[in-house]
């Protein structure tokens, strides 16, 4: 199983904090798109890092454009020599509407539209193809040799699609090159619902899972300490909850039986009652969402839950900790 790891913290630092992830022996650096671009720090990462995959995870797409995306695609994977992967997500409807200022319409369908529009545009600088994309959502007729950057030596990077729903994971294992599972998301509720929609979307698009990414994040609840241990088991529950106020993610905790939980929290995350919040993830909910364990326990916990089915790991504790992190690294990518 590959490991990666996130960028965090001023983009100034990324360069250097993308060599410390390499050196530890991850396989590739995760961007987020939240309080920062995610592109940014890729940029500078490609410029530090031989060997590791370059992702972000996620970049909001109904932000942007087919035509904004094959372009810093392009020039990001041209730059890193072939190690970016371009992964999206939808993020939800108030955001897109209300933060972004853009359209929000069938996230499904238009997720599949553009995905296929960028592959499209990037066909026609590839392989010459005329760019004739007329569909639903986006239209993307012309190309002038002005524009164009020509063939990119290593390709086109991968496209990884985020998702919670059946439609959305379908849609990836459709028209995507991997699907990255939300945070927000049980072993459970994986091998139950996700799972049969990528593999019903590989079946109509005539591939195997062979050929295809599923990567999945990680909450994990450990510390070497009991002040460590309990900072931790706090932050993940703040986490959880936030993600659990959603109403888009409801069906996540109905799958185990939970779905007052969600009411519960949309109602207190109105009231801007953040922390009372993470009160209602008990100790159950949160072994379901979370790793929770010693260090030495992690591995075991990774492989009794996703062994066999996951591809990818993004594992976000260790980095600062090689003496702690490093032994259980090690058995991890053994997965």
């Amino acid at each position: 199983m590959k490991l990666d790891a996130g960028l965090h913290g001023p983009l100034g630092a990324a360069g250097d904090r993308a060599r410390v992830i390499e050196e530890f022996g991850y396989d590739g650096v995760i961007s987020s798109e939240i309080d920062h671009d995610p592109f940014f720090p890729l940029l500078l990462a490609a410029e530090t890092t031989e060997r590791v995959d370059l992702m972000t995870g996620i970049a909001v797409a109904f932000a942007r454009n087919p035509m904004l995306l094959a372009n810093i695609g392009w020039d990001l994977h041209h730059h890193s020599r072939g190690r970016f992967v371009l992964g999206l997500g939808s993020q939800i409807k108030p955001h897109i509407e209300k933060r972004f200022s853009m359209p929000w319409s069938k996230p499904a369908a238009r997720m599949e539209e553009m995905i296929e529009a960028t592959k499209a545009i990037w066909a026609c600088w590839n392989e010459g193809e005329k760019l004739d994309f007329r569909g639903e959502f986006y239209r993307h007729t012309l190309m002038t040799p002005m524009f164009d950057p020509g063939v990119n030596p290593h390709g086109a990077p991968p496209i990884w699609l985020a998702g919670v729903g059946p439609l959305m994971t379908k849609v990836a294992g459709r028209v995507a090159d991997g699907f990255i599972s939300h945070a927000f998301q049980t072993a459970s509720y994986f091998r139950e619902t996700s799972l049969p929609a990528i593999e019903a979307g590989l079946a109509e698009s005539g591939r195997s899972r062979d050929d295809f990414t599923v990567v999945m994040p990680t909450f994990v609840v450990s510390g070497t300490t009991e002040e460590e241990f309990a900072a931790r088991r706090r932050e993940t529950q703040q986490r959880v909850a936030f993600y659990g106020s959603t109403p888009a993610y409801r069906p996540v905790l109905d799958h185990h039986g939970w779905g007052e939980v969600q009411t519960e929290l949309n109602t207190l995350s109105k009231r801007g009652e953040w922390e009372a919040m993470g009160d209602l993830i008990d100790d159950d909910i949160l072994d379901e969402f979370a790793i929770v364990g010693e260090p030495r326990d992690v591995p075991g916990i990774v492989r009794e839950r996703f062994g066999g089915v996951v591809d990818r790991l993004q594992f976000f504790v260790g980095v600062d900790d090689a003496d702690t992190w490093g032994p259980v690294i090690e058995e991890l990518r053994a997965v």
